[in-house]
């Protein structure tokens, strides 16, 4: 019964902080950052194990691999789009998933960062299955991996609009390469918002940034 508690208290919060998000469209009031801060407190103040609160919360984990595919709908719908700024869409993603590697390697570096965590931010950009097992490919550990895959994200939720802003970002094909280069799942979530073609093209983006860095990450981490 506790496990229910903590599905219902989950969907519950995320719900209020979706009409929250509605009224006040703030982004640092978007519901992918207040909710986990918000569920991470109260399981802090009730002392509750995370095996408690993943026995019934973990069936909305198992409802990303559905809702992952459903993107397809979108891209789809999309596609003639798709087709025209393929060059584009990959030069884009390309330069943005090689310079996330470098960047962040050469950050480890400037901070004097052992090997083993410079290994495990390498991949940060890509989503996170992925990104876990280019940094146990090549020697990272992955527990480190996955809280900077997931800061990444909310990084790029936070700053991405702010981006779009100062930039003048009109092109909704520059906003989805930007938000699924830079933030992946959570870029999505961000880039719709603006428009249904901006979230097509961040899904193809963050599929292409996790292949780009699978493929690239290991020989780029040898040579740098």
């Amino acid at each position: 019964m506790e496990g229910l508690f903590w599905l219902v208290c989950t969907i519950a919060v995320y719900w209020g902080a979706k009409r929250l998000y509605r009224r006040v469209p703030k982004v640092y009031l978007t519901p992918l950052l207040v909710t986990p801060v918000l569920i991470i407190a109260l399981i802090e103040i009730g002392g509750v194990s995370f095996d408690t609160y993943d026995s019934g919360s973990g069936y909305l984990t198992k409802l990303v691999e559905p809702a992952t595919i459903a993107l397809a709908v979108t891209l789809y719908k999309h596609l003639d789009v798709l087709k025209k700024n393929a060059v584009a869409i990959c030069s884009g993603v390309i330069c943005g998933a090689v310079v996330s590697i470098v960047t962040s390697v050469e950050m480890s570096h400037l901070f004097g960062l052992g090997t083993a965590i410079t290994d495990s931010l390498a991949p940060r950009s890509a989503t996170t299955p992925i990104a876990i097992a280019v940094s146990r490919s090549i020697g990272g550990v992955p527990t480190i991996t996955a809280v900077a895959t997931m800061i990444t994200g909310l990084l790029g939720l936070v700053m991405g609009p702010y981006l779009v802003k100062w930039f003048n970002i009109r092109s909704s094909v520059a906003r989805g390469v930007l938000f699924g280069t830079s933030a992946h799942s959570a870029g999505i979530s961000k880039a719709l918002e603006y428009d249904a073609v901006s979230g097509s093209v961040a899904g193809i983006a963050m599929m292409l940034t996790a292949f780009i860095t699978l493929a690239v990450a290991p020989w780029l981490m040898s040579w740098i």
